[in-house]
């Protein structure tokens, strides 16, 4: 039986709102403020989500628990068959040593922590996002900083805020690619409009990251290094983005920094080497840090050794991620199953989108071509190289599933509330509400992004959601669509760092299991100002000389 989402089933757009955003509250609460755990907050969300759909919106019960199942099998694949297998390859490099030795490599760049963020959580993490996305990037860099000795509250928290400026065109540019596919865009200039808008944001995290980290007078002290970093991606971020395409611009970008960094440090260093591993202020982890270890010197053989598993990681994930050989796998092996009794029988409906039109729901099982799967068979490889034995490598694989139950479990059941939302039309309430902000939609339809994403877990997720109604609310407005198709994605990113799936994920790697309230809390408010900086930079480009030049018509 068809049904038609309702957006105000009370003729009441205040109440409405009201009752669309308790699912998401309901979990928020509980997880930063009640300090409940984090599986039991995401299954309180949902039981809210489930009751709101259902006797506010009126979504048929059994539509509603069709969707979440939907969500559910989501959560397992792709996203959390990364977590596992990315958690998988870092316990074998720990338990033969050669994590610690690439620790002492990275140390022997430099000693100062400060220079390490930058390297390791904004650099390689970018890289990462390019190349996967979808958790990756934190998972790898919030394990090697907790291994360099960060406290877990800075090497989850500073993991999330640098992942933000590369997420737009994270995954080899699936997040734009399906924006312009879904909603009609044209690619290139809408692609040519972010790399208009994240550019001073990727010159901005550097410094902002530092900041959060050590304070302003030490991020003083590091500032050219922090502006070689911010400049050497900003630069490439733009230049591919305008004159390229989607697809590689975090990659070349992220390697153009990440060596120019290391360059910059061979011909300078602070005066002052910061050595502190916490959280400058109130750092509730702060007794977990370790102190700087003494730095060793390795000889070539074991430095090789330690670097060769992320050697092997690096060129996997990329291979993964390039569409021919997505296609190829998907070709080999990718059943898909059309979900009954929720495919195709729930339509949009105006204002949403400009004529009725009913949403798929079909799981594909592309356990192949899934990025996780490309993570485990490099790490099967490098525990080979590492010299375990078959017996060896399935015992640690089941270890890591154990020690990963619950992360896994959070995942499932926050895909599972994100995808309800979306079936059932209360994202979409969300949504229209911003749009009925009249001159201050281009602040508030950038802020619809950043809400997508921070309920999706997904930029991509967030441009599927709401970048018809971003086209059509610029429309009716005389704003440019890609202005706001944009603005969608650019204000999505800087939702990824309070998203409960990056945040389940930051604390898996640092095992820093049941604290993913102190996390959210922390990283909370620098969400909220960086998302309204992205608002005020869009809403100049609609209305302000000489900004509006930049805008793509």
């Amino acid at each position: 039986m068809m049904w038609q989402q309702i957006y105000d089933p009370f003729g009441n757009m205040f109440i409405s709102t009201l009752l669309a955003a308790i699912p998401v509250v309901v979990m928020l609460v509980c997880l930063g403020f009640l300090h409940i755990k984090a599986h039991i907050a995401a299954g309180l969300g949902l039981i809210a989500a489930i009751l709101v759909a259902v006797f506010a919106y009126g979504m048929p019960a059994d539509m509603a628990g069709r969707a979440a199942l939907y969500g559910g099998f989501t959560g397992l694949l792709p996203i959390g068959w990364i977590v596992l297998n990315i958690i998988f390859l870092q316990q074998l490099a720990e338990q033969n040593g050669s994590f610690k030795i690439l620790q002492d490599s990275l140390s022997g760049i430099t000693a100062d922590r400060r220079l390490q963020l930058l390297l390791i959580a904004f650099c390689f993490g970018a890289f990462f996002e390019g190349a996967a996305g979808f958790g990756t990037p934190v998972a790898v860099t919030a394990g090697i900083l907790i291994g360099l000795g960060f406290s877990p509250l800075a090497a989850s928290g500073l993991s999330l805020i640098a992942n933000t400026a590369p997420v737009a065109f994270g995954a080899l540019g699936t997040p734009v690619i399906t924006l312009a596919k879904v909603h009609g865009y044209d690619l290139m200039e809408v692609t040519a409009m972010i790399g208009r808008q994240l550019p001073l944001f990727s010159l901005m995290v550097p410094f902002w990251l530092i900041w959060a980290f050590a304070g302003r007078k030490a991020m003083m002290e590091i500032w050219p290094a922090i502006l070689v970093t911010g400049l050497s991606f900003a630069i490439p971020q733009y230049l591919v983005s305008n004159f390229i395409g989607p697809e590689l611009v975090d990659i070349i970008a992220a390697i153009v920094s990440m060596v120019s960094l290391v360059l910059f440090l061979r011909v300078w260093q602070p005066k002052k080497i910061w050595t502190s591993p916490s959280l400058k202020g109130h750092d509730v982890s702060a007794h977990e840090a370790k102190p700087p270890a003494p730095i060793v010197i390795h000889d070539r053989a074991a430095l090789i050794r330690a670097w060769t598993p992320w050697v092997i990681l690096s060129v996997f994930v990329f291979v993964w991620g390039l569409p021919p050989v997505k296609a190829w796998l998907n070709s080999i092996f990718a059943p898909s199953f059309p979900m009954a009794g929720l495919h195709n029988l729930i339509e949009k409906v105006p204002p949403v989108v400009p004529t009725p039109h009913k949403e798929s729901a079909v799981y594909v099982l592309n356990l192949l071509s899934a990025t996780g799967t490309g993570i485990l068979i490099s790490a099967i490889i490098s525990a080979l190289i590492m010299k375990y034995n078959p017996i060896e490598i399935a015992k640690t694989f089941f270890r890591t599933l154990w020690l990963v139950r619950y992360s896994l479990l959070t995942i499932v059941l926050m895909l599972a509330l994100g995808t309800l939302t979306r079936y059932s039309g209360t994202d979409t309430t969300l949504g229209l509400a911003f749009a009925n902000s009249g001159v201050f939609y281009p602040f508030f339809g950038t802020l619809m992004g950043w809400i997508g994403v921070a309920m999706t877990g997904s930029d991509t997720a967030s441009n599927v959601l709401f970048g018809g109604m971003q086209r059509v609310a610029a429309e009716q407005l005389g704003l440019s669509p890609n202005l706001m198709g944009a603005a969608n994605s650019s204000g999505g990113v800087m939702g990824k760092m309070i998203d409960a799936q990056s945040i389940v994920v930051a604390s898996t790697a640092t095992k820093w299991f049941n604290h993913e309230g102190d996390i959210l809390r922390y990283v909370f408010i620098h969400s909220v100002v960086l998302a309204c900086l992205v608002g005020l930079f869009v809403s100049l480009q609609a209305y302000v000389w000489p900004f509006t030049l930049m805008v793509v018509h």
